[in-house]
């Protein structure tokens, strides 16, 4: 995302190429989240901007525009992938991995400008995202930073160094209980600072980025203020061009994370960490910014209460190994007892520790057996609570003074369970284990009979 030293690199562009010239020709193509999403549209551009001088452009943090020789004026926001495109000349400092086609209007274009003057000046705006806005603010020139969404914005660390003091961001840090870069990123409070930045400040400060706002000592307070007005200035002035960067800075090394066989290290040996503070990605160095204070608890990443003082030297798969391995090991060093197991659903854990089998947890279903037929022709059952007639599974009836549910019932009554505890009175169940015992037999006995019969019949 283009934040204060990519929008004043813009800025610096717009000032050489477009201040001062008139507007020959404005094409403009409407998208509905670009230009509608902030009550604009396309052809209102085009009809508010044709014919007239640009006047200035300025920069507030992540915003831009340009002054008119008449308003409205155009406010734009490039949102996380837009940029400003000018025709055979080169903006872009950080190159696309793949080369772009030589085409204009250019791909993902939302208007385009030409000048009148010679020698003509050609402009785009692209967005592939469409996260981007374009705006058009009807007051005077001078007056823009007083409507919305402007006067909003916190100020610019560039701009306003008079009004961001030392004072006032004492003020503000303790003003807030939230995560140190959460608060940065927040345009309400500072214009400008977005990820890389945010990070950046934070790395020179020696701040971890979860310690809460208002947990910051007045060391720590004072040389934030230094860092957020040195990070922001040196981008600004350098135009984002990220070669001139000193070298110290994290920026040149926090672009790893997800990358095959790139270092996650600094030209030190210092290990780059990665956390999510705020809904972005953070990159922090351990060894350096220490948490001295309540940090957020709901990180993603790692956890509030990590030892930042482990070696640095060993690499993060040994340091954090598979969960399931690590506690495997514990086991086996006796460090930890044997996992439990859990509890099945028809399971209860007894005051001695032992598991006790249930039927169900609900209550079980009385029914009477009516002695008439229903559709089917079967001997029709009836629950006894409700006097609502019971079909298919549910007309199993209680049988033998065994209690459960309907399936584990008969499955018992049938000999086709394992469950010993089902609950039930003891006699009834050996009554009727004796019952199938007579029944089993009467069985044998009648088919050794019917055999005897057969062999004398074929002796005969």
């Amino acid at each position: 995302m283009p934040e204060i030293g990519e929008v004043a690199r813009i800025v610096h562009y717009l000032h050489k190429h477009l201040v001062g010239r008139t507007l020959a020709v404005v094409k403009a193509q409407h998208d509905e989240n670009v230009f509608g999403k902030v009550g604009t549209s396309a052809a209102e551009f085009e009809k508010a901007l044709t014919g007239k001088r640009v006047v200035d452009a300025k920069q507030q943090g992540k915003y831009f525009w340009l002054v008119m020789s008449a308003p409205p004026h155009p406010l734009f926001h490039f949102g996380m992938a837009g940029w400003w495109k000018i025709r055979d000349l080169e903006t872009a400092y950080y190159k696309p991995s793949k080369p772009e086609e030589a085409v204009w209007p250019p791909k993902y274009c939302k208007f385009t400008l030409e000048t009148s003057e010679e020698p003509k000046s050609e402009h785009a705006f692209v967005d592939l995202r469409r996260f981007g806005r374009i705006r058009l603010v009807d007051c005077p020139g001078d007056g823009m930073r007083n409507v919305s969404p402007l006067k909003e914005n916190g100020p610019d660390p560039v701009i306003d160094k008079e009004i961001l003091t030392e004072e006032w961001l004492v003020q503000k840090l303790q003003s807030k209980h939230v995560p140190i870069k959460a608060l940065l990123l927040d345009q309400a409070n500072i214009s400008g600072i977005g990820n890389w930045v945010g990070d950046e400040l934070l790395y020179d400060a020696k701040i971890h980025p979860e310690q809460y706002s208002n947990t910051l000592s007045p060391g720590q307070m004072k040389q934030l203020h230094r860092s957020i007005h040195y990070v922001c200035s040196t981008a600004v002035e350098l135009l984002a061009e990220s070669d001139r960067f000193p070298k110290e800075w994290l920026f040149k090394h926090r672009w790893a994370k997800g990358k095959k066989d790139a270092p996650q290290r600094l030209p030190n040996g210092e290990k780059i960490k990665f956390v999510t503070v705020g809904g972005r990605t953070s990159a922090i160095i351990p060894s350096v910014q220490k948490k001295t204070g309540e940090v957020a608890a709901d990180v993603k990443g790692q956890d509030s209460d990590e030892n930042e003082n482990e070696d640095e030297d060993e690499d993060e798969d040994e340091r954090k190994p598979n969960p399931a391995k690590r506690k495997a090991k514990k086991i086996e060093d006796g460090n930890e007892d044997r996992p439990k197991p859990k509890l099945g659903k028809y399971q209860a854990k007894q005051d001695d520790g032992e598991v006790e089998h249930m039927a169900t947890a609900k209550p079980t279903r009385r029914k009477i057996k009516t002695g008439k037929k229903d559709d089917e022709g079967e001997e029709a059952v009836t629950d006894i609570k409700t006097a609502t007639p019971l079909k298919g599974k549910d007309r199993v009836v209680k049988e033998e003074g065994l209690e459960g549910t309907d399936t584990e019932v008969q499955a018992h009554v049938n000999g086709n369970t394992n469950n010993k505890s089902l609950p039930c009175r003891e006699e009834p169940r050996k009554q009727n284990a004796a019952k199938l015992s007579v029944q089993k037999e009467e069985t044998e006995a009648s088919s050794g009979r019917r055999r005897s019969t057969r062999v004398a019949g074929a002796t005969k």
